[in-house]
């Protein structure tokens, strides 16, 4: 295992002022989010739409690496060049979802694991030799007033591990994800508590596992109320609140933290991104991996349309450019309507 080119690697998907995008949709999810531009879910609108987002203009401005779905990592761009190759050449470095899923925990109400061990190695393999320089894999934690229960944390957080000192025996970078869920009607505090045991677990399963922590990318969500709680926290409290949990459980070597968006709006995800990094410095870059924040417009604007394309990629460069502003605290809301 090379340490210095995993943690080269590392480097450089926090990049300063970039961030990750999140294009690692399955195709069920995929097909959800096609279906609400009134878009057939074919093998071919799948790579016209990825293609679009790849393709924009001055990507790798703000893009500093892209997380990939099995089938898209097998697909090229339009000249036919694949797209792991293109990306590569601009200086983003392709990622790949290696996870199968989440399963139900036999005796654990409403919980789940993540799937996807069997065979991983073998896969990795092959995502090496296809261009993928990191994966993801994504652990499921609910909250309820009972939940999670400590099995719960203590199977995924074991199953994370696993899956992220395979890939560095492959020489890939694995970005660790434990989501805590917004869904529910839990307070800021809640989310605090849960945050910081999930984190605790997964770092003590990660030093049992011999990870080295800076060959990897930690991906958690943010600290924050749920989404039907009564009275949701604001943007300087959710960012207060994330900072000190991350502060309290992660450990500085670290390279850095790249947030998933969750169920925020897209302008929620950016102005908390831009009040924690207002806060900094901090030791490890404080960063952004999204997905629907950074698709949900330019999907919008594409709706299934070639003559759409270019003003999608605008409004896909438009997203990622502020939260590249966020990166340095420089977000402000009104940017929104410049």
């Amino acid at each position: 295992m090379d340490l210095s080119s995993l943690n080269s690697i590392a480097q450089s998907m926090v990049a300063p002022n970039k961030g990750i995008l999140a294009a690692d949709e399955s195709t069920p999810t995929i097909g959800k989010r096609f279906a609400s531009i009134d878009t057939e879910s074919t093998e071919s609108n799948r790579q016209i739409y990825r293609n679009l987002l790849f393709t924009s203009p001055n990507v790798s401005e703000y893009i500093s690496g892209v997380i990939l779905f099995d089938e898209t990592i097998r697909q090229s761009t339009n000249d036919g060049t694949p797209f792991a190759e293109h990306l590569t050449s601009l200086g983003i470095v392709p990622g790949i979802k290696v996870d199968k899923g989440v399963k139900g925990i036999p005796f654990c109400d409403g919980e789940t694991v993540t799937e996807g061990l069997d065979g991983l190695d073998e896969r990795l393999d092959e995502y090496y030799e296809l261009g993928a320089r990191f994966a993801k894999w994504r652990a499921v934690i609910s909250i309820s007033d009972d939940l999670p229960s400590k099995n719960c944390i203590r199977l995924n957080a074991h199953a994370l591990a696993r899956y992220a000192a395979l890939c560095q025996q492959a020489q890939i970078v694995p970005i660790v994800e434990p989501e805590v869920l917004m869904d529910g009607t839990h307070d800021i505090d809640r989310c605090f508590d849960v945050t910081s045991e999930v984190l605790q677990e997964v770092f003590a399963e990660l030093n049992n596992q011999q990870v080295a922590l800076n060959g990897i990318v930690l991906k958690p969500n943010m600290v924050i109320s749920g989404m039907d709680a009564a009275n949701r926290a604001d943007i300087p409290t959710v960012a207060s609140a994330t900072v000190k949990c991350l502060s309290e459980n992660v450990p500085d070597e670290v390279p850095g933290i790249a947030f998933l968006s969750g169920g925020q709006t897209s302008e929620e995800a950016t102005a908390h991104l831009s009040s924690m990094n207002e806060m900094g410095p901090h030791p490890w870059q404080l960063t952004f991996s999204y997905g629907r924040a950074l698709q949900a417009e330019p999907l919008k604007v594409w709706s299934g349309v070639d003559g759409n394309i270019e003003a999608a990629q605008e409004a896909f460069i438009k997203r990622s450019r502020l939260n590249s502003l966020a990166r340095t605290g420089n977000y402000h809301p009104q940017m929104e309507e410049a």
